[in-house]
């Protein structure tokens, strides 16, 4: 690699010595690296060997909702070409690999008596593929793509009967696959399928419910949650002896202005209304945090309901709850300044990350430098923070990081897409902020996941974005996946455990800090 440029983009927010400084060192024994992807997003083949159709196979494939009018009727064609993905994997040198299982590829229609055989080969077959070359599978049961059957007969997440249709899909997966898999996270960030969908983001998942719709929906998907860990608990803990969590987005909020008290109590209340939602009910007492009952109740009663909008739980539900997640998954992109709203002010939160019952005002921070969507500040300090806020506010005692990675646009150039300086100094940067949270706030973090091995198709921006370590040829019939420099630069992470002394990746990271204050500096003296 060579060494930094001027024209290479690392231009992440402000240098600070003391908040942003470099600090060379390695990662404890066993930690994990690792890389990531969903299966609706890389497999294809989305109408053979008996696959059901999956909500997102409705919205994206038969209604062609993306930007650039893609689908993901083929994408990396994973689903033939298994094997060429895990002989990447085995070339990063990951320890393990973070995909997901299509319910309606397993069960077609959603129910047990479905089963799709053809479905089940493929999954056993990718994960021998990946025992075989030391690779640990790290499954997701749900990455958004719900069984069509289910939408149309249940209405999806609204309906409680969902829990124990989900929990016999886990079960399935569990007694089929769990003698080789030891991690499983059940959900993938729910706040963003489900708040996300309701906006007509993603597919519809509440109808025309609104906002007490969304509140149910995620009522229903953490009793699935639970349900389904007690499975795993009770039936196959004792002989297979994995762990069963789930993972969050975690999007940090930053209080605008620090030393105002109600900034700061603003920006706490809005990660309860973000990660709290899921955490608290799992990791502290099985139920919602406190402050969002209390502004959940009062935005209802200002709405003139004569009930809260947030359901509330039984005694044997917070029962269910409380306790049932081994690890969390952090899925950490962006950060936003929050503030507290001025009293009076009755106008609807412009952000999209923003929550009208939380009372708070979100913003971007223009001095933050945005990856490939306008909405995507990066900030790889806010990691550091978010796995600090999530040790200490919810008590979770084991974390992964599931998800982080650069979103940036495509404009079709292969060789630009494979120069990616500006990821490799992303991953640097929030990589660095990972291990300060470890070795110096001992926040418990036992493995790092990119976003992602490969382009993909990515959600409404189809093609337009990209996020892998390998760029995809999707004009190209073999799909050739093709290795962008940021592979290069993870490969040598993972074999150095970090950015020991010395080592030629390390160095460049150091040229790259030192470009980065001398920019802050010169930036100061104007």
């Amino acid at each position: 690699m060579a060494s930094v440029q001027e024209d290479v983009p690392c231009d992440f927010p402000t240098f600070d010595e003391d908040r942003d400084g470099f600090s060379p060192g390695v990662f404890p024994p066993g930690f994990l690296w690792g890389a990531a992807t969903s299966a609706f997003q890389i497999e294809g083949a989305w109408t053979e060997d008996g696959k059901g159709p999956s909500i997102k196979d409705s919205w994206f494939n038969q209604e062609r909702r993306a930007l650039d009018g893609t689908t993901a009727e083929v994408t990396c064609d994973s689903y033939h070409r298994y094997r060429e993905d895990v002989r990447i994997l085995s070339e990063l040198g990951v320890s393990h690999y973070r995909f997901s299982i299509s319910w309606s590829r397993v069960f077609p229609d959603g129910t047990r008596d479905s089963l799709n055989p053809e479905g089940v080969r493929y999954y056993n077959n990718l994960i021998d593929e990946l025992r075989a070359r030391g690779i640990v599978p790290f499954v997701t049961l749900y990455h958004w793509d719900l069984p069509q059957a289910l939408m149309d007969k249940h209405r999806g997440w609204l309906n409680e009967t969902l829990v124990e249709l989900f929990n016999d899909y886990a079960r399935f997966c569990f007694s089929e696959f769990g003698d080789r898999v030891k991690h499983w996270a059940t959900f993938n960030e729910p706040w963003s399928e489900i708040v996300m969908g309701s906006k007509g983001i993603l597919a519809e998942t509440v109808g025309k419910e609104g906002k007490r719709g969304v509140y149910a929906a995620v009522r229903t998907v953490l009793k699935a949650h639970a349900t389904a860990w007690h499975t795993y608990d009770k039936e196959f803990r004792e002989k297979q002896r994995g762990k069963v969590g789930l993972a969050l987005s975690c999007t940090w909020g930053e209080p605008k202005d620090p030393r105002n008290a109600d900034d700061v109590t603003a920006a706490e209340r809005f990660f309860d209304f973000n990660v709290g939602w899921f955490a608290h009910p799992l990791f502290v007492n099985g139920d919602y945090p406190d402050v969002m009952k209390e502004y959940v109740m009062k935005r209802s009663m200002a709405d003139g309901l004569a009930t809260s909008c947030l359901p509330e739980f039984s005694s044997e539900e917070k029962a269910l709850l409380k306790g049932s997640a081994d690890f969390l998954g952090v899925n950490y992109y962006t950060a936003r300044l929050v503030s507290a709203r001025a009293e009076g002010d009755d106008s609807k939160p412009a952000d999209m990350l923003g929550e009208d019952d939380a009372d708070v005002h979100v913003e971007m921070n223009p001095d933050w430098p945005v990856a490939g969507l306008p909405f995507i500040s990066i900030v790889p300090w806010g990691l550091r923070k978010a796995l600090n806020c999530v040790r200490d506010r919810y008590q979770v005692p084991l974390i992964f990081v599931t998800e982080n990675g650069l979103h940036e646009h495509h404009d079709g150039e292969v060789q630009y897409d494979l120069k990616d300086a500006r990821r490799s100094c992303y991953h640097a940067a929030h990589i660095n902020e990972l291990r300060k949270a470890i070795t110096l706030d001992g926040v418990n973090v036992r493995g790092y996941t990119v976003w992602c091995l490969m382009d993909n198709f990515e959600w409404v921006f189809g093609h337009t974005q990209t996020m892998g370590l390998y760029h995809v040829d999707f004009k190209d019939p073999e799909k050739k996946r093709l290795p962008k420099e940021s592979a290069g630069f993870y490969r040598d992470v993972i074999k150095h455990n970090g950015f020991p002394d010395g080592a030629a990746h390390t160095r460049l990271v150091q040229e790259w800090w030192e470009a980065r204050a001398k920019r802050t500096t010169g930036s100061k003296e104007k």
